[in-house]
């Protein structure tokens, strides 16, 4: 929702909002109700199964320590994780096929690939347990600088400190392969440019045709709309 909302300049209706919230949760296989009403059972048999994955996470303290979930929340992100990586991390292939559950009318592999970038802050070409909810924390916890910092990571993808417009172009093609061919309003073939255009427009204040993390910031903070795009995650978890 904030890159969509950045570069189009459109703001969220309240039905969009809670359409939002739902996708998200459904994008998180640990946030579902039978997951959620596990965690009382975590015990024992928690601790065994930890000791028994590929890979073994953090203890709960320690995580609790480096995010901004309770060990209650921790708790169940786990679960749902496990359920999805029993061996305790996960590759990009399998992210992808995750991911594209949740978008089967599109191609969803290039935004997840862009995704998977930014969940693997160790570039070991995995993403375990402890990456996903550092990441996820910044994503619905973290300050206003925070998820703009992480969201500018996600856009610079080769992370040399701004966003190019071949980047910029990138992202938009994937969010509307992502997307489909048969959504509504159908979404014309110049469109990904227009909105790259208009996102330069609004970003680039020293007109030197790319982005820094500085101009990003400053002219998101400046964008009301944008600040109450942050607002959308709050309360998902």
């Amino acid at each position: 929702p904030l890159l969509w909302l950045v570069i189009t300049g459109n703001t969220p209706t309240i039905k969009s909002k809670k359409t939002i919230k739902q996708r998200f949760l459904k994008l998180l296989p640990c946030c579902t109700p039978s997951v959620a009403a596990s965690v009382s059972q975590y015990s024992v048999e928690d601790d065994f199964e930890l000791s028994t994955v590929c890979h073994r996470p953090e203890g709960l303290d320690k995580l609790q320590e480096q995010t901004k979930f309770t060990k209650k929340e921790l708790q169940v992100l786990y679960r749902g994780f496990k359920n999805e990586c029993p061996s305790g991390v996960v590759n990009e292939e399998t992210f992808k096929t995750i991911y594209s559950k949740f978008f089967p009318q599109g191609d969803s592999g290039a935004y997840a690939h862009f995704l998977f970038e930014a969940f693997d802050t160790n570039k070991n070409g995995s993403v375990s347990f402890e990456d996903f909810v550092i990441g996820l924390s910044i994503i619905l916890r973290g300050t206003i600088n925070d998820r703009l910092n992480w969201a500018f990571n996600l856009y610079d993808l080769n992370k040399d400190g701004c966003i190019t417009k071949e980047e910029m172009m990138d992202i938009m093609k994937s969010i509307y392969d992502m997307m489909g061919k048969y959504t509504y309003p159908c979404m014309q073939d110049e469109a990904p440019r227009e909105h790259v255009e208009s996102f330069f427009q609004k970003m680039d204040r020293n007109n030197d045709g790319v982005v820094t993390i500085d101009e990003f910031i400053e002219s998101c903070q400046k964008d009301e709309n944008i600040m109450q795009s942050m607002q959308l995650f709050d309360n998902v978890i």
